[in-house]
């Protein structure tokens, strides 16, 4: 097993910037990541690339998924249409500690248009490093899909 969490990771043509270079960010931190697409920043359809990365995360394949677009608001409901994953919109370093810590996100949404790199780049260390608080927090994320 990797020292480090695994990482699915997915974008559209709107997220491919930031997606490249997240990958590169991650790798050079030693995270084992998986490019779902899109390969290229040529117009595509979201729900083709961050469907298949969500599932992944749901499955178990991966610790955690990252998705990418414009606004991430499309690539966010994409991935919560999946069972088993819990994926915020993050834009601020608030957003990636709350996603994490109070509702045990194992996928995160990012737009490409509504961040600047450097921040993007710091939600994800920060969501990838936050615990999950538990206590009265996992009473609540139970309630998102009973068993």
């Amino acid at each position: 097993m990797s020292a480090k969490p695994t990482i699915a990771i997915a974008s559209d043509h709107a997220g491919f910037r930031y997606k490249e270079a997240i990958i590169a960010h991650l790798k050079k931190q030693g995270y084992v990541v998986k490019d779902f697409g899109a390969f290229s920043a040529e117009s595509s359809d979201y729900p083709v690339w961050i469907r298949p990365a969500a599932e992944a995360v749901a499955r178990g394949e991966f610790d955690f998924g990252i998705v990418l677009g414009g606004s991430g608001n499309g690539e966010q409901i994409v991935a919560n249409k999946v069972r088993g994953v819990r994926c915020p919109l993050v834009f601020s370093k608030d957003t990636a500690i709350w996603g994490r810590s109070h509702n045990n996100g194992n996928c995160m949404a990012i737009g490409e248009r509504t961040v600047p790199l450097e921040l993007a780049l710091e939600l994800v260390d920060t969501f990838l490093t936050t615990p999950f608080e538990g206590g009265r927090h996992a009473r609540r994320v139970d309630l998102i899909e009973p068993a």
